[in-house]
């Protein structure tokens, strides 16, 4: 699941998200592109679509190609598209490893809240270099979720978050992945390298809590599942979610690089 992103989204709600959401995780890209020209753009792990969407609505001569290794939700999105009749977007099924595009084929790359998710994030920027053009745009959007800000900052919300950081890191993410992406596409080969930090309220601080419940209850209920942690954990989230109001803001650290000539 995309990080700000709840499951199961169709055209409306994709719709009323699409155009926020490229202002608010893509505005770093669409402000250092032309936006009179027809770029090739791939939205790499772009889950439910509305970043995608809103991507072809915001460079409406450009083409962008939505790519997740999750079918079912490139099934969605491509619906999605298609009862919006946004016409310059589409989807594919694919691994951020072995992407279906030939060499030097593509202009832009952009990837919001997908290299936190992998466990090779060298081999996927190795895979975006092989696709871009000379001279083309890499855009990379990370979370460090050792830089988030929660207000109030309970007890109970640093033992929640500690097991959601365990269930990341066990399904081979890094919630930290924020803290190092720079430097990862610095030595796989790419030039002017940039990045800055953006703090941004996604999930709501209850919502957050009760995501992370969830999470924490679904691995508990695995056959193999029984960790005192873990467990610990979701009673902390638990009462975390029934604590009353609060807010909290991601990290993000937005990389842009350019594709050596």
């Amino acid at each position: 699941m995309e990080e700000g992103y709840a499951p199961g989204f169709g055209a409306d709600a994709i719709a009323m998200l699409s155009a926020r959401d490229a202002a608010d995780r893509a505005g770093f890209l669409i402000d250092s592109l032309d936006g009179s020209r027809n770029y090739r753009i791939v939205d790499l792990g772009c889950g439910p679509g509305a970043m995608t969407v809103g991507l072809g609505q915001a460079l409406p001569t450009s083409q962008v190609l939505g790519i997740d290794s999750d079918r079912s939700q490139v099934t969605d999105a491509l619906q999605a598209a298609q009862q919006l009749g946004i016409t310059n977007v589409d989807f594919r099924a694919a691994s951020a490893y072995d992407l279906p595009l030939a060499e030097h084929t593509v202009d832009v790359v952009f990837a919001h809240a997908l290299f936190g998710h992998l466990s090779e994030p060298k081999l996927a920027l190795a895979e975006a270099m092989r696709i871009l053009r000379p001279g083309g745009t890499l855009a990379v959007s990370t979370s460090d979720w050792s830089r988030a800000k929660f207000r109030p900052k309970t007890v109970n919300v640093d033992a929640a978050m500690r097991g959601h950081y365990i269930l990341r890191q066990r399904a081979g993410g890094d919630p930290f992945a924020g803290r190092r992406i720079a430097d990862h596409v610095q030595h796989a080969g790419f030039t002017a390298v940039t990045s800055k930090v953006a703090h941004r309220a996604d999930l709501g601080y209850t919502e957050l809590a009760n995501y992370v419940e969830t999470r924490l209850a679904a691995a508990l209920a695995e056959p193999d599942g029984h960790d005192l942690q873990l467990a610990s954990a979701a009673r902390s989230a638990a009462a975390w979610a029934g604590s009353g109001r609060g807010d909290v803001k991601q990290c993000w650290v937005e990389v842009l690089a350019i594709a050596p000539a």
